[in-house]
């Protein structure tokens, strides 16, 4: 079976890129490292990709009348390279019903709150002003939702009492690095299977 090609979307400083490239090249996920597409000419990610001697393109959505016409821009350089798999780490646009149908049940983001709670922008501090007990994060695949496409893993961390918001920020980033790449790492390995919301992981 020839290896999948698994390509990014990034927007800021692409730790959690940084999470999977490193898995990648290090050989524990067997797949081809396909490109990275920023958003912003500043975006950190792109250093990271000129260090995994990445190919790494910004698309600039300003060049664009609109939301899908920059997204052709973007399907049509992962197909260039035969992307499989597109791992939206940090990419902070909302994706069209265009893209989502190019790529149906093959783009994986990672969110850092424990879905279907506080989804959307800072979960993180959702949680935190909400009061829970436990946060966490959330691999799933993108539907036309706001975070609201079939999970995949889950990972919980406990909210103690002296937590500020940066600490607990802190550890749920640590959980975002590992089950991202595990997610990506099962559907690369064809163990994913989505019947409806539900993700069936298979043994």
């Amino acid at each position: 079976m020839p290896k999948k090609t698994v390509s990014f979307l990034a927007s800021g400083r692409g730790s959690n890129f940084t999470a999977v490239a490193e898995k990648i090249i290090s050989g524990e996920i067997k797949v081809n490292l396909g490109i990275l597409i920023v958003d912003k000419e500043d975006a950190k990610a792109i250093q990271v990709a000129e260090k995994y001697k990445m190919k790494a393109y910004f698309i600039d959505p300003k060049k664009y009348n609109d939301r899908k016409s920059h997204e052709i821009a973007i399907v049509a350089k992962m197909k260039e390279c035969e992307t499989d798999l597109i791992v939206a780490a940090g990419y902070m646009r909302l994706l069209t019903p265009y893209i989502l149908k190019e790529y149906k049940n093959r783009i994986i983001n990672i969110h850092p709150a424990l879905l279907p709670a506080f989804p959307g922008v800072n979960g993180q501090k959702q949680a935190f002003d909400y009061g829970v007990k436990v946060a966490g994060c959330t691999a799933h695949f993108i539907d036309e939702g706001t975070d609201t496409g079939a999970i995949i893993l889950q990972s919980v961390v406990a909210v103690d009492n002296d937590d500020t918001l940066k600490t607990l920020s802190i550890k749920i980033l640590k959980e975002e690095h590992q089950i991202l790449p595990k997610a990506v790492n099962l559907f690369c390995k064809d163990k994913l299977i989505v019947e409806g919301r539900k993700v069936i992981i298979k043994k």
